[in-house]
């Protein structure tokens, strides 16, 4: 789907393996590594990437390192858009019939940008009916991939309904900061 909205296989790959951890940098032949795709391709995308500002570059020891600029213009779209095709939140979308009857899903702001794990935050925010187990093994797969935990809750529609209406502080706390839905409406979600 991703790749026939933007055209390139090679360019999609390069944009998830930057966005999928957005402070870190990446010489060409780690990117070749990890993408799995002919030098050549990476090259003329990473040049394509550089040339509109999505992408920086710096030599270092003899390598030219690549990183994302966080001030591109799109910067915010793209990271959203990345967090909706792979990672976890690519796995909720695509598994959303196994995890029960969803009603909201989303990522916090934070969680999508690489931010580390901090105990205060939700990484991921799920209403509905939900299937625990199926939900934990995906989240055990993304706390592999990422080496790092993932602060997760899961909640009923009426519990979330309940606290919502009585301005719960935590409840208020998710509801407040930069998310990425994955799953129902954002703007009825938030609604008071």
């Amino acid at each position: 789907m991703l790749i026939d909205l933007l055209i390139s296989k090679v360019r999609v790959k390069v944009l998830e393996l930057f966005l999928g951890n957005p402070d870190q940098s990446y010489h060409v032949r780690d990117i070749v590594r990890r993408v799995e795709e002919e030098i050549n391709a990476v090259r003329r995308e990473l040049a394509r990437m550089e040339k509109i500002g999505f992408l920086a570059s710096e030599w270092r020891a003899n390598r030219r390192f690549y990183s994302v600029k966080k001030d591109f213009i799109f910067y915010w779209e793209l990271l959203s858009i990345i967090n909706k095709q792979s990672g976890l939140g690519g796995q909720i979308i695509k598994n959303r019939g196994k995890l029960g009857k969803i009603k909201y899903a989303m990522l916090s702001g934070s969680f999508v940008r690489g931010k580390p794990y901090s105990q205060n935050e939700v990484d991921l925010f799920i209403v509905g009916t939900i299937i625990l187990p199926e939900l934990g093994s995906l989240v055990r797969e993304e706390e592999t991939r990422r080496d790092r935990e993932i602060n997760f809750t899961p909640m009923t529609e009426e519990e979330f309904s309940f606290r919502k209406n009585r301005r719960d502080p935590f409840i208020m706390g998710i509801l407040s900061k930069p998310r990425v839905m994955l799953i129902g409406e954002e703007e009825e979600m938030v609604k008071l």
